[in-house]
């Protein structure tokens, strides 16, 4: 019995120290909460400008600059005597 319960004591310091759970992996960890930390960061900036989009869309109070950028853009609405000069974002 003795011999027994040492061994599963051996079997749950050996899993605390190298299992997935364990000691070694807190490394990992960090590395990929670093990661996933910047992902963050991307994805709440382009949150943000999409909500500013948003708020500009508004039908209450509609940026006519948007919006006709926007119409001129998918139906194609453009005079013969108009230049249009495309930035790229």
């Amino acid at each position: 019995m003795p011999a027994l319960a040492v061994l599963i004591i051996a079997y749950f310091l050996g899993s605390a120290i190298t299992g997935a759970n364990g000691v070694l992996s807190w490394g990992e960890y960090r590395r990929l909460k670093g990661e996933k930390s910047l992902v963050l960061a991307q994805l709440a900036e382009e949150r943000a400008r999409l909500a500013h989009r948003a708020d500009l869309l508004d039908p209450r109070r509609a940026d006519p600059d948007l919006a006709d950028e926007m119409v001129r853009r998918d139906l194609g609405l453009v005079r013969p005597d108009e230049v249009i000069i495309q930035i790229p974002e």
